[in-house]
């Protein structure tokens, strides 16, 4: 099998549209008059916008409401999240600030956001209420196979938003942006319509680490640094996304993260238990059709199991459920239990309907030989 590790290498670096795919949070480390900025985008300028889906005022469908009536809805359970750090780096030890946005998904102060927002162990993080009252917070969950976080507060009595459902959002449906743009405009909102679905892209938090996020709305409402964890709602006020990344190197393209498939993970959190994510232990690149016909595929669909540029980067974890089911480089992966694996289906979506323990049954295609092998699905 040929395999194009040039083309291979892009996909993996870009994800699936191009430009730098960015995560929209911010942070700041401070030392002696050094300020280094990460994840700028659109010059600092903070957007208001209010475009309808005609270009011009829409009349409005029997329950959706106005741009203003759904901000004040659903603005009074929207926060700002801030936290600081120590970090050492070569100008020594810095303090690091950070922040982003969330939002209140339980009266006694159960807070949704980016896991990106809240990564540091060691950060003490601040929740700031948009009437101005701030109070310390705890990190409850992080969700290891999704950018998604839930923190807590101690306060009761909190306006709460209501969580609508992500499978019924269509494209050029309008939405809004809720969120603590750049770490110091709160309350910030801006409007757009969803410009895409079932988007699959690699975001990096500038910082060196990146993450492969999928099946996102995409939407042209302007997620600048400081709206990660914020809502994206739709016009009857639920909220249908979490935004979480950009393109730096376009205009008005952001992402959110589908509030379907992060609700029984917030579920699991608000009953006291812990998030679990599926682990299959392969690393993966999806295959369409210009990937098989550059590299002489037998299937134009799937997963490629393929390992990176590093020795880190390994195709099969040694020892994990994909190795000790006998998967191996070079296999494509077909179908989960007769769910096939394709460009707008991908292998994680698909794994993201099973929990650790599952056995599901796996398809797969090597060199030109179908089998099926039996996998028992570790955690995350």
């Amino acid at each position: 099998m040929k395999i194009n590790w040039k083309q291979i290498g892009m996909l993996i670096a870009s994800g699936a549209v191009g430009g730098a795919i960015t995560l929209s949070g911010w942070m700041v480390a401070v030392q002696q008059g050094w300020f280094i900025i990460n994840d700028q985008t659109n010059g600092g300028v903070v957007s208001e916008q209010d475009r309808s889906t005609s270009g011009g005022t829409a009349a409005l469908s029997d329950g959706e409401l106005t741009t203003e009536e759904v901000v004040k809805k659903v603005l009074p359970a929207v926060v700002a999240i801030s936290g600081t750090d120590s970090v050492k780096t070569i100008f020594g030890t810095m303090r690091q600030s950070s922040g982003g946005s969330g939002f209140i998904v339980r009266s006694d102060g159960l807070i949704v956001t980016n896991k990106h927002v809240v990564s540091s162990d060691t950060a003490k993080y601040t929740v700031k209420l948009s009437t101005g009252k701030s109070y310390d917070a705890v990190v409850q969950a992080r969700d290891p196979g999704m950018d998604l976080a839930v923190i807590k507060i101690n306060a009761t009595g909190l306006p709460v938003v209501g969580l609508g459902d992500s499978s019924k959002a269509d494209l050029g449906q309008k939405v809004i942006a809720i969120g603590n743009t750049l770490g110091e405009y709160q309350n910030t909102v801006t409007t757009g319509i969803i410009s895409g679905l079932d988007r699959s892209v690699v975001a990096s938090d500038g910082a060196g680490s990146a993450e492969r996020l999928d099946g996102l709305i995409q939407t042209d409402a302007a997620i600048n640094p400081g709206n990660s964890g914020g809502p994206l709602v739709d016009l009857s006020g639920q909220v249908i996304g979490i935004n979480t990344a950009v393109d730096t190197q376009a205009q008005s393209v952001g992402f959110a993260i589908p509030i379907n498939s992060v609700k029984s993970q917030i579920q699991v959190v608000s009953s006291g238990g812990e998030i679990s994510r599926p682990k299959l232990g392969v690393r993966y690149i999806p295959i369409d059709a210009e990937l098989a016909q550059e590299n002489d595929l037998p299937v134009t669909e799937g997963a490629l199991v393929a390992s990176g540029q590093t020795n880190a980067d390994v195709a099969v974890q040694v020892g994990g459920p994909a190795d000790l089911a006998g998967i191996i480089e070079g296999d494509i992966l077909v179908s989960i239990n007769g769910e096939k694996i394709t460009t707008e289906n991908g292998l994680s979506a698909i794994l993201g309907k099973y929990k650790p323990g599952d056995v599901i049954n796996v398809t797969l295609n090597r060199q030109g030989q179908t089998k099926t092998v039996k996998v028992t699905l570790g955690k995350l």
